[in-house]
């Protein structure tokens, strides 16, 4: 088979033909004129036109398959008999899902992923992504626990539910149980790191939520409802961070130092490709982590962090964030807008250095956060209610929210990272400066403050590679 070119005009065009309209009523000889001038003109070695192919108003002229065929239908055009000439430029497939709510995700057509999917709608398949965070809704559970009394953060006392048997249901967008791989919960010390938050099965959902799937039926909750960037990868739930729920049961671990790079070694342990860190904090130094994400990457993970969320809260800077700064293969990321605006919330500083979607509810409306599928927040947050509507949570039910925060950003370039790796690029510098080379370059020129090198490009990226399609 023979290679397409690529033509100056920067298009692919299959070779040794030109397509041709003349004028109706040109006489034999102002084609065959036509032909010796391009022949003259563009230094062919050969044109003559074939046979007209059914259902066609116009002529194909066959070239030699090294002749320039956009120097051969530039001459053509310029004969008076010439209505029109082009090489037989390539048309692509436009991968776009059929999810449901998927017009509603503003977000992966922000970074060009319907036209990274043309060039990989497998996304990923092979790659393992660890998602450390507050579990995931990955598969159904019934799992007894005593619910201890508390008080909040306003001094309100809570009263103890006592024991409770609750129970868990895996998200159905997230795919079967044969999609998760090695799950642990460093917060429980099991291996069911289920989600009492929501925030982690949100934050997968970007990741790789099942794409393309008929945009559901029935129930809303329930139905293919959303898209997810590298919709094929393993998922590795890890949970390192502990919620409300996990407190008030009496969790023996927390989320802290230990517990996180204890995450992530295990990832990294587990064949974890990538890792996706949604979580952060201020304050001093973290050794522990710093060494944990180095020895991640040296096993070949490549590490993304949140790159915070407390801009206008001081904007203090954000601990793992500028270690990963420090890290070739690990990259800290800040939010933008579904404006390409920076997120009000975003912290920055020179350790940023890619940007992704992260949404904002001002401009943006109720509809400018990341959709995605989690835990239905009514029957999760009920410790928000007073001491006399306080009840036992429910988490076998779910529901779309719209999130925002570089805790939504960070996941984007976890996927893009996933894609990148299944076609072949398995360094983690190298896909670090892969995503940065060719990010959307925001903000002041060059790499800056608020938005590092940019924002994340899923097409480039993968073109870069030099792939045929």
């Amino acid at each position: 088979m023979i290679a397409d070119r690529v033509g100056a005009s920067g298009a692919r065009y299959a070779p040794g033909r030109v397509l041709v309209k003349f004028k109706d009523g040109a006489p034999s000889s102002a084609r065959s004129s036509a032909l010796a001038a391009a022949r003259s003109t563009a230094r062919v070695t050969r044109a003559a036109i074939a046979d007209r192919p059914s259902h066609a108003d116009f002529d194909t002229v066959t070239i030699s398959d090294q002749d320039d065929a956009e120097a051969v239908a530039e001459a053509l055009r310029q004969h008076p008999e010439v209505e029109y000439a082009q090489p037989a430029y390539r048309v692509e497939r436009r991968f776009v899902p059929d999810d449901r709510y998927y017009p509603l995700q503003w977000n992966l057509p922000l970074i060009d992923l319907e036209r990274a999917w043309d060039l990989q709608p497998a996304a990923g398949s092979t790659k393992t992504v660890a998602v450390l965070d507050t579990g995931i809704a990955f598969t159904d559970a019934t799992i007894g626990v005593h619910a201890y009394p508390f008080v909040d953060g306003e001094g309100t006392l809570y009263p103890s539910l006592g024991d409770l048997v609750l129970r868990f249901v895996a998200a159905p967008e997230l795919g079967t149980s044969a999609r998760f791989v090695d799950p642990y919960d460093f917060i429980w010390d099991d291996t069911s790191p289920v989600d009492m938050d929501g925030h982690g099965t949100h934050v997968a959902g970007t990741i790789g939520q099942m794409t393309n799937n008929g945009g559901g039926g029935g129930d809303t909750a329930n139905g293919g409802g959303t898209a997810g960037v590298a919709f094929n990868v393993k998922i590795m739930p890890v949970k390192v961070l502990d919620g409300p729920w996990d407190i008030i049961f009496g969790s023996p671990y927390q989320g802290t130092d230990d517990t996180v790079a204890r995450g992530i070694r295990y990832a990294a342990d587990h064949g974890a490709h990538v890792i996706n860190m949604s979580l952060g904090r201020t304050g001093p130094p973290a050794p522990l982590i710093e060494d944990a994400i180095r020895y991640a990457v040296n096993r070949g993970t490549f590490v993304v962090i949140a790159g915070g969320n407390g801009y206008e809260d001081g904007n203090a800077v954000e601990v793992l964030a500028e270690i990963a700064s420090r890290i070739p293969g690990a990259v800290s990321v800040a939010a933008v807008t579904r404006e390409r605006q920076h997120a009000y919330y975003s912290t920055t500083g020179p350790y940023i250095e890619l940007s992704a979607p992260g949404g904002a509810f001002g401009a943006g409306g109720a509809t400018g956060g990341i959709l995605q599928q989690t835990l239905d927040l009514d029957f999760v947050d009920r410790f928000l209610l007073p001491p006399s509507r306080f009840s036992a949570p429910r988490f076998d039910a779910l529901a779309y929210y719209y999130f925002t925060g570089t805790s939504q950003a960070a996941p984007h370039v976890s996927g893009l990272a996933a894609m990148l790796m299944q076609q072949g690029v398995v360094n983690p510098a190298t896909v670090e400066a892969a995503l940065e080379q060719v990010a959307v370059d925001l903000g002041a020129p060059g790499r800056d403050s608020t938005f590092g090198y940019g924002l994340v490009s899923a097409r480039a990226a993968l073109r870069g590679l030099g792939l045929a399609r």
